[in-house]
């Protein structure tokens, strides 16, 4: 036997529990062919010298916003604590682009005005245009006064993408929009945004999925689940296919909204019949909401916010109304994933899952909750009960992101129910990481440092230590816990011969190094179906493989078939500017 491509001269974990470390690794044809010791390898057209450097299965990062990719034409405020500094950055960026009618931003701190939201009044003398911009959550939206008349707000006119707050003195509205995402990825929010605000263009978009696309190959991506697709968008994923863009495979969670009916899950129906299921993209899971965010207190919780006594938050439906929609999604055999961040959306989840396989029957569905920020006691053996996939992001776990206002919201007696991952695993529940970009950084690397330390990049402030994890376990969430999330288990997530060669070699062995450590490494070659999409070495030809166009893309299997923008941040990493935290979306 002769394989197209070995590996060899450096560990391989393969997360194969019969063969979980191997010497070498040959592909043939896209999928894994030897796995084994080297003395036994088969030749090999070409080989491909490890020279210490860690081999593993491709990363699957499952809730990847690629649509809301960083927007080259918008300002960045990420990690921007001083509002003098955002007034400067607009002012400067508008200045020196008198051509755009409106003026964009991203990613702003809700704490950017110390013991209040920003307002309108914030904005004043800025810029006489109208300007717009974007929490790091994406939840909220903050407007100036020349947007608020634009948009009709100012004289009490309604909006289909969120709810314009009032100031109860006045009566006036403050510059500040509530339940943004949720509502601007309905048929009628998307299609006013659309109308009204450059960044919301069909191209515009487009540009994101693709610098997404590039930024997942260069971290080591094969496998990425945009969570959160409105059916009027699937149409960029469809061209993006056809350009041959989707390097990494790519599955579309097709969004829910909130009181959507009948009429709509028939248009989810025909849109999976009628969407070609290709190499790299398929359509995945629906979405939906069972609560909002801890941040601005509306997320679900089971008892009082610590800061704010009488209020608990709510659900995104009366509970017996989302159980009943839960339950209707899961007998017309769609798998479910639903944000949950307070531990009341989290029950109010399980519950309605429950209820399901009471009315429907139980079946291997893997059901997912996302997020699972804070979790009542009670409730952690119900995933492994269940069979409930936990889909949670490490870096959310930071105090870099979640000192301040998620802690003071929450309070420290409720503390030990954050993201716990290791209880979780320990219990048996399936668990997938990811980034949740661009609310967190895409770099699977930064979020192994986070699951393995729970402090600050800087290494600093670790806090609820008793949910770390370590590597091989945070890195198998990454990899085989993302195969399973999506029934992926025996053609993905592990190096097992017949299995899809999808695969990722890091720039050094990451187990034998202390996490701090991980954040200098990156990924030096990422493989999907056996070609390379990412050759920061050109150890296989140093160029992605072409596709039918002349841009990356190409060969390999469905990724849903079972076999049974610029780069930022120090040593080639994506750190990207994603400041927020996994409430988000």
């Amino acid at each position: 036997m002769a394989v197209d491509t070995l590996f060899t001269g450096g560990p391989i974990r393969t997360f194969d529990p019969e063969n979980p470390w191997v010497e070498a690794v040959g592909v043939t044809d896209g999928r894994i062919a030897y796995a084994g010791p080297a003395a036994d390898a088969p030749s090999a057209s070409r080989t491909v010298q490890l020279e210490g450097r860690l081999l593993s299965p491709g990363v699957a990062d499952t809730h990847n916003h690629l649509l809301l990719g960083f927007d080259d034409l918008a300002v960045s405020l990420d990690q921007v604590q001083s509002l003098d500094v955002v007034r400067s950055r607009i002012a400067e960026f508008a200045e020196t682009h008198p051509e755009l009618d409106w003026i964009c931003a991203e990613n702003a701190l809700y704490s950017v005005v110390e013991g209040r939201r920003p307002n309108a009044d914030d904005l004043v003398g800025v810029t006489d245009r109208p300007v717009f911009i974007t929490t790091y959550d994406q939840h909220s939206v903050w407007l100036n006064r020349p947007a608020l008349a634009k948009l009709g707000i100012l004289n009490g006119g309604d909006i289909a993408w969120g709810n314009p707050e009032i100031d109860p003195s006045t009566g006036e509205p403050t510059g500040w929009v509530t339940d943004f995402y949720t509502s601007a990825m309905t048929i009628d929010g998307l299609a006013e945004l659309q109308r009204d605000i450059p960044m919301y263009s069909p191209d515009r978009r487009y540009r994101k999925i693709v610098n997404s696309l590039e930024m997942a190959a260069r971290s080591g991506i094969t496998t990425v689940v945009e969570p959160q697709v409105p059916l009027a968008e699937l149409d960029l994923f469809a061209r993006a296919e056809r350009e041959g863009k989707l390097t990494s495979r790519t599955i579309a969670a097709i969004y829910h909204p909130v009181g959507a009916d009948g009429d709509f899950r028939r248009r989810i129906t025909d849109a999976i019949r009628e969407t070609p299921q290709h190499e790299r993209f398929k359509l995945g899971p629906v979405k939906l909401y069972a609560d909002d965010v801890i941040e601005p207190h509306t997320a679900a919780m089971l008892e009082d916010y610590a800061n704010r006594p009488g209020h608990r938050g709510h659900t995104s439906l009366e509970p017996t109304e989302f159980q009943k929609l839960f339950v209707e999604l899961d007998r017309l055999g769609y798998q479910v994933h639903t944000h949950a961040t307070g531990d009341w959306g989290i029950q109010l989840t399980l519950d309605s899952i429950e209820a399901a396989q009471r009315a429907n029957g139980v079946r291997d569905a893997r059901h997912g909750i996302v997020h699972v920020e804070c979790l009542a006691p009670q409730d952690l053996a119900r995933f492994a009960e269940l069979g409930v996939v936990a889909a949670m992001q490490p870096r959310h776990a930071s105090p870099d992101l979640v000192a301040g206002t998620w802690m003071e919201n929450v309070g420290e007696a409720r503390w030990d129910r954050a993201w716990r991952f290791k209880s979780m695993i320990d219990s048996g529940a399936r668990v997938t990481f990811s980034s949740d970009w661009q609310v967190g950084e895409m770099d699977p690397l930064i979020g192994l440092y986070s699951a393995m330390t729970r402090a600050r990049l800087d290494g600093s402030d670790a806090w609820t230590t008793d949910e770390r994890l370590d590597l091989d376990r945070a890195l198998q969430a990454y990899t085989l816990g993302g195969a399973e999330a999506f029934h992926h288990e025996g053609g993905l997530g592990a190096i097992t011969v017949g299995a899809l060669a999808d695969l990722v070699v890091w720039s050094g062995d990451l187990y034998a190094m202390e996490p701090a450590e991980l954040l200098e490494q990156q990924a030096d070659l990422t493989i999907v179906g056996g070609a390379a999409i990412h050759d920061a070495r050109g150890e296989m030809g140093g160029v992605a493989v072409a596709a039918r166009s002349q841009d990356p893309g190409g060969a390999g299997q469905s990724c849903g078939e079972p076999a049974g923008d610029a780069s930022h941040g120090a040593h080639g990493h994506d750190h990207a500017h994603g400041g927020g935290h996994a409430h988000a979306h």
